[in-house]
């Protein structure tokens, strides 16, 4: 009886070696990365998108220095939601940005899923794709749910295994691919008249949702094996490995398909990829490698998300309650993790899910370099001219994603600033309310 009405957290100090942690980073950013975004980012770039992947692989190498220095000096289950708070205080700014945060992540997995619906049903050969690909992702986030209801230790040994076998067999599609292909060529020629520099900016933007997967790792601060040393270890092996794997695995793509070939099957461009190079074979074995990567990611992205909103819960930020559901707060925002992404697997589709989930995470990443920039950089060493750099880097590509939206679906423009004004006002409206002594959003009374 006292296990089901126990609220206290439940982080296992030292449960995730330095391993574990890279394999949680990694499996979020292949799984969304290179298996759906490709299309995307060549419809927008042309035949340049490789070079896109590359761009983004920079600016992320400036974005991860802030939360590198920032988990050295912190190593928190929070993290970000606790980065957040050092910077600004137990305040609307912080609760604001972690939330665009959180959402960021629960889209994430969205896009994770519908990836994976849209991989498998490359198996069979079915007509009508729109009602089972979001049932298969709906299908994979509650298998998702079901293993992360178990030990830390069971999370990090199928994100491990799934890990490996993942950036083995994507390794060995992008060699293999480059290989067989006639010539490694970018065509830069033919797609000249169709890039421009917005549309490079734009899919540089929708790069670094493929690489901000590394934001995982500073989730479980608390629970990694000597923190203040692996935590950042961790990150910037996590961002190397990606470097490699998307830029091998972008030339392969575009020596085996034409342009409007990747644009025409951007949700399952690497399984087509494989079929005019290998055959019928190598679409088999790269559609059971998305299968599994994707469900790796999301196992991991879940993992973290979770434990997120548990400390913005524990840090009183965010409104929680119980629903009469036993067990711990972390049992609690797993299940509220799970059921938001549901929703949004179900009724958005591939685009819009990634361009929502861009938007509020450059967003919250320009406030972490801020917050660091301006309250922190002395306390945690960090270098002033790096930050305004990753702070004006961000801005611009945000600036060419938000433009090319504009452009070709505005809707997804306004779905996002009506989101955010939802989140500052009941953020506002909860930090308000909290003040009363009377307040018990977080009583454990039932």
């Amino acid at each position: 009886m006292t296990e089901s009405t126990d609220r206290t957290p439940e982080y296992e100090q030292g449960s995730l070696s330095l391993v574990g942690a890279i394999a949680l980073g990694t499996g979020v950013m292949i799984g969304a990365g290179i298996f759906a975004l490709t299309g995307q980012m060549a419809e927008m770039t042309g035949r340049l998108f490789p070079l896109a992947f590359l761009s983004a692989a920079l600016i992320v190498s400036f974005s991860a220095y802030s939360y590198v220095k920032m988990s050295r000096a912190y190593p928190s289950a929070g993290g970000i939601g606790m980065y957040l708070q050092k910077a600004y205080g137990p305040t609307l700014p912080t609760a604001f940005h972690a939330l665009l945060m959180y959402f960021s992540m629960v889209i994430a997995q969205s896009f994770l899923a519908r990836t994976f619906g849209s991989y498998t049903l490359e198996l069979v050969d079915v007509e009508n794709r729109s009602l089972l690909v979001p049932s298969l992702g709906v299908a994979l986030l509650l298998l998702a749910f079901l293993i992360n209801l178990t030990a830390n230790k069971w999370i990090q040994g199928v994100a491990s295994v799934l890990g490996v076998i993942k950036i083995g067999g994507i390794i060995v599609f992008g060699v293999v691919g480059v290989l067989v292909a006639d010539a490694v060529e970018m065509e830069v020629s033919a797609s000249a008249s169709d890039a421009s520099l917005s549309g490079f900016l734009g899919a540089t933007a929708l790069g670094i949702l493929a690489f901000k997967g590394f934001t995982t790792i500073t989730n479980s601060g608390s629970e990694i094996q000597d923190p203040h040393r692996n935590l950042g270890r961790a990150i910037m092996i996590s961002i190397g490995l990606c470097v490699v794997i998307y830029a091998l695995v972008g030339f392969a793509v575009a020596s085996n398909l034409s342009l409007g070939e990747i644009i025409e099957s951007q949700d399952y461009s690497l399984a087509a990829a494989a079929r005019p190079a290998l055959g019928e074979a190598a679409v088999w074995f790269t559609v059971i490698l998305a299968m599994l990567a994707t469900a790796g990611g999301i196992i991991a992205s879940v993992f973290a998300v979770s434990r997120m909103l548990a400390m913005l819960t524990e840090m009183k930020l965010v409104p929680h309650r119980h629903f009469h559901m036993p067990g711990s707060i972390q049992k609690h925002t797993l299940v509220y993790t799970i059921v938001l992404g549901l929703l949004l697997t179900a009724f958005f589709d591939l685009s819009r899910i990634a361009a929502l989930g861009i938007i509020f995470y450059l967003i919250m990443d320009m406030a972490i370099h801020w917050g660091v920039y301006r309250h922190l950089r002395h306390d945690v060493g960090a270098n002033a001219a790096v930050l305004v750099v990753a702070m004006l880097l961000d801005a611009v590509v945000l600036a060419g994603f938000v433009w090319v939206k504009a452009t070709t679906d505005p809707l997804v423009l306004v779905v996002a600033v009506v989101g955010m004004a939802l989140i500052l006002l009941g953020e506002w409206l909860f930090l308000s309310s909290r003040k009363s002594p009377d307040d018990n959003g977080h009583s454990h009374s039932h």
